[in-house]
């Protein structure tokens, strides 16, 4: 049998990258998984298409997660669609370098919307839809907090954020039953990265020669260590951070 056979789980940010690597990932171990997109049907249904194709189950849902109402909405399709909830993943997030002299009040506003208020949206929804058994919530964070990489402040300190929220609910939601973890993954070769021109860049290569492991991350990579962390092979573990960058740190 497979991990997660018969589990429902939602996946925010899902349409490509390391949200797609995760929903794929979670089908293939049985999941049926609600892809959750704020903009591009064709990659979400080109995701579903894939984990269809795979023998699995998945749906897409558009839903805007830094608004409650949005939010909401998508918890109440995944449940009509696919039954109780087990396992959350919030993946959605925004990335933009620019340095402190570019700084601007509406760029602090769209990251910390996505980045931290849109997760606990999204964390309120699933501890309220989560059966008696409880759940996983898995959040992404970021190597990047470790790194400290010049031009990231204000990404940086949402993903710090992302840690810190961790924490706080494992100890809160605990005795509910719900595990709480987050994965912070290092450099990791997505359509975000090609588009922004980054993956055959001189910093990439340089993030790549500092790494251990000498490359970049897949989506895959990140998407088997979601798979543990919502699986029952994690039972006992909540608060941690687990860092998947290849070494780099």
């Amino acid at each position: 049998m497979t991990k997660l056979q018969g589990k429902v789980a939602i996946v925010t940010g899902a349409s490509k990258g390391i949200g797609a690597g995760i929903a794929k990932a979670l089908a293939a171990e049985g999941a049926a998984v609600a892809l959750n997109y704020a903009s591009s049907v064709e990659d979400a249904d080109r995701v579903v298409g894939e984990i269809g194709a795979g023998g699995g189950k998945a749906i897409a849902v558009r839903a805007d997660i830094a608004r409650a109402s949005d939010v909401e909405q998508l918890f109440l399709t995944a449940k009509k669609e696919l039954g109780v909830l087990d396992i959350l993943v919030n993946n959605a997030g925004i990335y933009r370098f620019a340095p402190i002299d570019d700084f601007t009040e509406s760029e602090f506003r769209l990251h910390f919307d996505l980045n931290v208020l849109a997760l606990l949206l999204c964390t309120q929804q699933a501890v309220k839809n989560f059966g008696p058994n409880g759940g996983s919530v898995v959040n992404i964070g970021s190597a990047g907090t470790r790194v400290a990489i010049p031009t990231s402040a204000v990404y940086t300190a949402t993903k710090a954020a992302v840690a810190s929220i961790t924490q706080v609910l494992s100890k809160e939601l605990g005795p509910r039953n719900i595990r709480v973890n987050a994965i912070s993954p290092g450099a990791v070769e997505t359509e975000g990265l090609h588009a922004m021109g980054l993956v055959n860049s001189d910093a990439a290569r340089d993030f790549v020669s500092k790494t251990p492991l000498g490359r970049m991350g897949q989506p895959q990579d990140v998407g088997s260590v979601a798979v543990f962390l919502a699986s029952p092979d994690a039972g006992w573990i909540t608060g941690e951070d687990i860092l998947v960058s290849g070494g780099l740190r």
